[in-house]
C-alpha cells in the first residue's frame, strides 16, 4: 500500500485526490481542535509554508477518539483551523485512527514503528507519520514532538528535493 492507493474523503466530504501526494513527502497527522496539543497547528502550518515549494504537504486527518476531543462538524473544523492557526494545509474527514473502524490509512501508518521501535495504535492527538515521496513511511513521531522539532524538520529535510 502506499498513499496514493488509499481512498479516503476531504473535508468537505469530496473525494480526496490521494493521487496528487504521489512524488510528495507528507506528513500525516491526527488533529483535534480542542487538545491541549492543538496549538501544534501552528508549526504544522510553519512546515507546510517553509517546505510546499520542495515538494512537501502537512495532511491533517481529523479524530474525536480521544476524549471527544474533535466533536465538530466538517464546516466548524475548517473555520477553527483557517481562522485560528491559518491552516492551508488539506484536510481529510474525519476518521478512526484506531479500534475496530480504524479507517485503511491508519491500518497500514500504525505498522510504522516510533524511534523506540513500538509500531501500533496512535497514542493520542497529534501523532505524525512522514511518507517519503516513493510512498514508505519513513518516520513517526509521537503526539508530544514539536513539528518544527530538530527531529521531525531534519526527517523531512532528508526527503526533499
Amino acid at each position: 500500500m502506499a498513499l496514493p492507493d488509499v481512498t479516503i474523503a476531504a473535508l468537505d466530504g469530496s473525494p480526496f485526490d490521494t493521487a496528487s501526494l504521489a512524488g510528495e513527502a507528507v506528513l500525516v497527522v491526527n488533529v483535534a481542535s480542542k487538545c491541549g496539543l492543538t496549538p501544534q497547528y501552528s508549526g504544522l502550518e510553519a512546515l507546510q509554508e517553509r517546505y510546499r515549494d520542495r515538494g512537501f504537504t502537512v495532511l491533517g486527518v481529523p479524530c474525536n477518539q480521544f476524549a471527544g476531543q474533535e466533536p465538530g462538524t466538517a464546516e466548524e473544523i475548517e473555520t477553527f483551523c483557517s481562522t485560528t492557526y491559518g491552516v492551508t494545509f488539506p484536510m481529510t474527514e474525519k476518521v478512526d485512527v484506531n479500534g475496530p473502524g480504524r479507517h485503511p490509512l491508519y491500518s497500514w501508518l500504525t505498522a510504522t514503528e516510533d524511534e523506540k521501535g513500538e509500531a501500533g495504535d496512535v497514542a493520542w492527538n497529534f501523532e505524525k507519520f512522514l511518507v517519503a515521496p516513493d510512498g514508505a513511511v519513513v518516520a513517526r513521531f509521537r503526539p508530544q514532538t514539536e513539528p518544527e522539532s530538530e527531529e521531525v524538520t531534519s526527517a523531512i529535510e532528508a526527503l526533499l528535493k
